[in-house]
């Protein structure tokens, strides 16, 4: 049979001896296979984010990917998506202050902003969002069937009073929404400055716009909105939004950490050296 074959005696011998023996990394490919089930849009990396984070894992990237590759569980290529917005060629824009530095030290320093369009069944829905640099998180979000300027004030507005935020970098292209009266007038009121995209210059505006290809990857394709009514979808995408992706979802860019969980790091770490200043 080893002739046949073409391998060796010892070789066989050895592949037998193996057999029936549980894989010694059994458990940890259980674990994986979980986390991919509640998390079906998870790569390798982020995998192995959660389980050095939350389940005490303490062996190397390259063990997790090496069990994703044998198990057929890497991902497809992302999905890209850009916003809506059309530039008002009349309107006076703002200079590109953020030129396309994305980080930020502390909640509420930067902010970006845009509008995505989702398909349902009454019309198309329309999504403004505000994302804080220093965390990812959607610190603003508002949807309507419109994309109006006051659709972009509302979010911004909102995110504002939310996190009670005053003169943040604020960030978005040059869509008429954003070079209109109401909306400067509501960014000099929270003593925001503004910045703009250069016109035709996608990547000024990435990171925002890097959301919402993931809202539309691990949300709207997945659940074909053009089906479901306009109330359905607003819920839907209010859930994934506040619920997962603000709360639950590993974010590469802050270690692994959800936006919100870094962003209570950060508080926890303040009032913690405020309070061993106080006790010095």
């Amino acid at each position: 049979m080893c002739k046949v074959l073409k391998v060796s005696e010892a070789g066989y011998y050895k592949w037998s001896k193996l057999q029936g023996r549980p894989n010694k990394y059994e458990n940890l490919l259980a674990k994986i296979r979980e986390i991919r089930a509640e998390n079906p849009d998870y790569g390798p990396y982020r995998i192995y984010l959660d389980l050095k984070l939350f389940h005490g894992y303490t062996r190397s990237y390259y063990l997790v990917l090496k069990l994703c590759k044998e198990n057929n569980l890497m991902l497809k290529k992302r999905f890209h998506a850009k916003g809506i917005t059309k530039a008002d060629s009349a309107a006076q824009a703002s200079e590109n202050l953020i030129q396309q530095n994305f980080r930020a030290s502390s909640p509420n320093q930067k902010w970006l902003g845009d509008i995505t369009e989702i398909p349902t069944a009454d019309g198309k829905l329309y999504l403004a969002g505000v994302l804080d640099c220093f965390d990812g998180a959607i610190v603003g979000l508002k949807m309507a069937n419109h994309m109006r300027a006051e659709l972009c004030v509302d979010a911004f507005t909102s995110a504002a009073k939310k996190y009670q935020a005053f003169g943040v970098l604020f960030h978005s292209d040059r869509g008429s929404q954003y070079t209109s009266k109401a909306y400067r007038e509501t960014l000099t009121r929270y003593g925001a400055v503004q910045s703009m995209s250069g016109t035709g210059k996608c990547y000024n505006n990435a990171r925002m716009e890097s959301f919402f290809a993931t809202l539309k990857k691990e949300l709207i394709h997945k659940l074909k909105t053009e089906n479901l009514r306009m109330e359905t979808v607003k819920s839907m995408v209010f859930r994934f939004i506040e619920i997962y992706y603000n709360r639950k979802r590993i974010y590469t860019a802050n270690g692994g950490y959800p936006p919100l969980i870094k962003r209570s790091n950060y508080y926890q770490e303040l009032l913690l050296a405020s309070g061993n200043l106080k006790a010095s």
